[in-house]
């Protein structure tokens, strides 16, 4: 690592970076400038050298020339899967309060002076005390277990969480607390490593918020196009061995990359037409003495020119198609007073849910809700109580991670493609293969030598290549890369099919289901429209009822019956007749206020009930009208309000006398 001399606000980058495994080249030439404020989203296909390039950053690997620079005051932090190999008994809040080294160090100086201050009464001792204590003060050490606990709650912990040792807890939680130390060390530039691929999407949405308002730079590897489009200002693409940077969100790179391509293939053929002139120019005159010459100088133009390459896609657009031998009945699968738990933890209790062919259904929610618990009860590979009623003509197939355990491991990719009776030729199942990152030899390697995320590549291929009509996905884009997720989305939308699946990916799920299921109060709530649909529904009821939360916090303080206890008691007496009459009278016309104000209460909160019902908002004219209705009787409310609070100040004016 070498200090920067090529950009005073520079933290970290790479300057003319060429990195090699043995004889395959991963970066050829990059350079790359990470500066405060950066917000990068590092992408690439599958197997090009993302998490690599992280590793050359930290300084893991050394490239093969060129350097990688850095400021000497900038801090790193590198979130990445290597990190599940610490193990601890301490407390998930005693890992991540880790965090703050500094300040635990000081609060032992603290109570080491402290202890001898109290025994000797050293002036000088207890000044050296103090000073600490404002040392700590500055340094925000009576927040730190505030702060960390605020960071573990927003990744999906409860409070009695805390306090259980970090060993219990799975891989993917153990990662969240992680992630939390990390974040709280706060370091220059963070570096993660599909932070989301262990999230729910509730916490996913506070990762997004919390690193928005992030001090320093971050650099993010991930999948998840919604993440990456609401979080980064940079696009940096690992692309045929090279490092290509764009200004912008994902969105933007997606049309500055189309427009790059469609240019580079414009120039290419503009230069072969130059070329082809040039050379039969060269062909045609070489042998002729008068033109010789210039036959001459055009081949030594052609010699010295700076060939443009022509466009080439590392990953072509393959199809992938469904194929439904069989059409069901109307109702593929009903649930009826359905309940099931573990334990004390209940997961549903009597609910009721019904999948009807063509049905494109998206189980969301957050860890431990039970998504997949329902997933397997619907697939029928788990117990429950209650009722599940299977449809007429079902052909189920079902994509779990448990359905690794179903590959044979003697077989090779491509032999066990061939054992889901898809009919497909050989071509078109290497094809197919090619979209879950199997291509040319791979298909010819064993089962047995596959990682995790391969063995569970084939067996969601193995899904696709069935002619089920109905599917049941857990988590089927886990290990695809975004090229992938979007061939399987774009198969789905056109399945003739049925099918649910749960994900965490935002971006599938807003490509395609046309409902969705939420696991809220033990009970499956329907929402009859799209992904997006939902999160604005979602965040319409949430503002709904932070206003009735406001108008009841606005009322509440303005109680009529007591003061008419007690004026006729304290008051009355030293009020003349004329005041006496006058106070009566604002008396009644507050209790007559109370009462319409109570209808008009009550009106309302049946039309913020009726606004949400899914059926509601299904129907956008229903919705509307619904809609214009509670803006009326909130405007009626309003001025009831005001009226009622003139009233009220006069009755205190004359209790004041």
């Amino acid at each position: 690592m070498y200090f920067c001399h090529f950009g005073r606000n520079m933290l970290i980058g790479l300057q003319n970076v060429t990195f090699e495994f043995g004889a395959r080249t991963i970066l050829r030439n990059a350079s790359w400038h990470i500066h405060p404020g950066d917000r990068v989203g590092l992408i690439g296909y599958n197997g090009t050298g993302k998490s690599t390039l992280l590793k050359l950053l930290v300084g893991e690997y050394q490239p093969s020339a060129g350097t990688v620079e850095k400021g000497r005051e900038t801090t790193l932090g590198y979130l990445h899967q290597d990190l599940l190999s610490f193990d601890t008994k301490d407390t998930i809040l005693e890992v991540a309060t880790g965090a703050f080294e500094a300040v635990k160090k000081l609060e032992k100086e603290i109570e080491i002076l402290g202890e001898k201050a109290a025994a000797t009464n050293d002036e000088e001792l207890l000044n050296t005390y103090a000073e600490k204590l404002h040392e700590l003060e500055v340094l925000g050490g009576y927040e730190i277990e505030h702060k960390t606990e605020e960071v573990l709650h927003g990744l999906g912990f409860s409070d009695n969480d805390l306090k259980r040792p970090y060993q219990e807890f799975s891989g993917g939680w153990r990662m969240r607390v992680l992630l939390a130390k990390m974040i709280l060390q706060s370091p220059d530039v963070l570096l993660l490593d599909e932070p989301t691929n262990h999230l729910d999407l509730p916490s996913i949405e506070w990762l997004e918020k919390y690193l928005q308002s992030y001090p320093g730079s971050v650099v993010i590897v991930s999948h998840d196009k919604y993440f990456l489009n609401r979080m980064v200002n940079k696009i940096a693409e690992i692309y045929q061995q090279e490092l290509h940077l764009y200004t912008g969100n994902y969105s933007f790179y997606e049309q500055e990359k189309a427009l790059r391509i469609e240019m580079q293939q414009r120039s290419f053929e503009n230069q072969q037409e130059y070329i082809r002139q040039q050379e039969r120019f060269i062909e045609r005159f070489k042998a002729k003495a008068s033109k010789a010459a210039q036959a001459q100088s055009a081949m030594k133009r052609l010699e010295k020119l700076d060939r443009i390459e022509q466009v080439e896609i590392e990953r072509p657009n393959i199809k992938i198609n469904f194929k439904v031998d069989t059409i069901p009945g109307k109702i593929i699968c009903s649930l009826e007073h359905l309940s099931k738990k573990f334990g004390d933890h209940v997961i549903v209790e009597h609910a009721h849910a019904e999948i009807n062919r063509g049905d494109k259904i998206a189980l969301i929610g957050a860890n431990g809700k039970g998504k997949s618990t329902v997933l397997r009860i619907v697939a029928g590979t788990e117990s429950y109580d209650g009722k599940r009623q299977w449809g007429h003509n079902v052909m189920e197939s079902f994509y779990a991670q448990h359905q690794l355990e179903a590959l044979n491991l003697s077989h090779t990719i491509l032999e066990e493609m061939t054992t889901c009776g898809s009919g497909k030729t050989e071509l078109e199942l290497r094809s197919l293969l090619g979209c879950f990152l199997f291509s040319g030899d791979d298909t010819d390697k064993k089962i047995k030598v596959l990682s995790g995320g391969e063995k569970a590549r084939v067996a969601l291929a193995k899904v696709i290549a069935g002619k089920s009509n109905f599917l049941l996905l857990d988590e089927p884009t886990n290990h695809l890369d975004m090229h992938s997720v979007e061939l399987l989305a774009e198969a789905l939308r056109k399945y003739e099919g049925t099918y649910i699946l749960v994900s965490h990916d935002r971006y599938f799920i807003a490509q395609t289901a046309n409902k969705i299921w939420e696991i809220e109060d033990h009970q499956i709530k329907e929402f009859k429209g799209t992904y997006d649909e939902w999160v604005e529904w979602k965040e319409r009821m949430k503002k709904l009822q932070q206003t009735q939360a406001q108008q009841e916090k606005a009322t509440t303080p303005l109680p009529v019956a007591p003061i008419q206890q007690k004026v006729p008691e304290l008051k009355q007496s030293s009020l003349s007749r004329d005041e006496q009459k006058e106070l009566q009278r604002l008396q009644k016309q507050i209790a007559k206020l109370e009462e319409k104000m109570k209808e008009k209460e009550a009106l309302k909160t049946q039309i913020e009930l009726d606004l949400s019902s899914p059926d509601s908002y299904a129907n956008m004219q229903k919705f509307n009208d619904l809609d214009q209705k509670y803006h009326s009787i909130q405007h009626e409310l309003n001025n009831l309000n005001a009226e009622y609070e003139g009233l009220f100040e006069k009755l205190l004016e004359l209790e004041s006398k």
